[in-house]
């Protein structure tokens, strides 16, 4: 199944305690874009400026992305984020947003676009997410990513979107922000029980420890992929969603069950490990399927353990 994911399309500047880089390609629908088209053929919605070119471009084309649905903006800025990250990379310092061509940002998708089966909604403004969704009626799982400056300045609309969709995906802190719930378990079902319609799925991420999914068939959770070096996080959540719903794409969704959303997660999970270990898409524009693969074997092996029986007191 086809995916089309509509977001932002960057050149970020960061600084971390490993390195920085002063204009580095970035962006949600880049990020994600590259993770999923391992897995199925991928059409970026998004927009960019004068100063986005094709060196820019072929990073995603050699991974066989479809940029015909990026808009280039005549005498426009492409969108510009710089940050700081100190030695604790879960929390970061915005130095400077730069909005350029976003700040008015209106998707147009093109009829194969509009056809993909698979849609992922990254953090744009939710009545656009809404708009997008409207337009994609055959798509057969759409997923949705958001921020704690929609929950705050626009819930309504974006309570409103995510009745629209199958899967939402948060950060653990921004679930509890958005339902007013004191953990990330009771916030996720009180989402699912905003349906139906609604998400039937939620994916919380937790960063450095990793993601959980929550379902109304139980609850699932894998921790972080461990490595020694962190370069730059910069996009990890982005690219988790592309591996996990890439991967989703490569199945049939009429066989969308708990077994296939948490082989997905597995799938993201790797892909983000990657994506951390050199600045923005450096990694992962030259990453294999192979060394994908194998990293998803190590997660497997590392999270597995057998229970040995024991006689328990009392």
């Amino acid at each position: 199944m086809s995916v089309t994911v509509v977001g932002s399309i960057a050149f970020d500047a960061v600084k971390t305690p490993f390195g920085e880089r002063e204009r580095m390609l970035g962006g949600a629908a880049v990020h994600f874009a590259l993770a999923a088209s391992f897995f199925d053929e991928v059409r970026v919605v998004g927009p960019v400026g004068d100063d986005f070119g094709d060196a820019e471009l072929d990073v995603l084309r050699r991974r066989g992305v479809d940029v015909s649905d990026v808009e280039h903006v005549a005498g426009g800025e492409t969108f510009f984020w710089a940050g700081e990250y100190g030695w604790d990379l879960n929390s970061r310092e915005t130095l400077e947003t730069r909005l350029g061509v976003f700040e008015h940002f209106e998707p147009k998708l093109s009829l194969a676009a509009r056809e993909s089966e698979v849609l992922f909604l990254a953090n744009i403004q939710p009545d656009l997410q809404r708009a997008v969704r409207a337009q994609c009626t055959g798509a057969r799982f759409a997923a949705l990513d958001s921020m704690n400056l929609w929950i705050e300045i626009a819930r309504e609309s974006l309570v409103q979107t995510i009745g629209t969709v199958d899967c939402l995906v948060l950060n653990d802190a921004e679930l509890r922000q958005l339902t007013g719930r004191p953990n990330t378990l009771s916030a996720a079902r009180e989402v699912l029980g905003w349906g139906p319609p609604g998400p039937a799925s939620i994916i919380a991420k937790q960063g450095e420890y990793g993601a959980a999914l929550i379902t109304s068939d139980g609850y699932f959770s894998l921790p972080a992929f461990p490595l020694e070096t962190v370069v730059d996080p910069t996009g990890a959540g982005d690219t988790f969603a592309g591996g996990f719903v890439g991967y989703i794409a490569a199945h049939d969704s009429d066989a969308l069950d708990n077994g296939l959303l948490r082989r997905a997660m597995a799938y993201g999970t790797a892909l983000a490990s990657f994506n951390v270990e050199e600045f923005g898409t450096e990694r992962v524009a030259r990453l294999t399927g192979e060394e994908i693969a194998e990293r998803v074997r190590e997660l497997e092996r590392v999270t597995h353990f057998n229970d040995a029986p024991i006689a328990l007191r009392g």
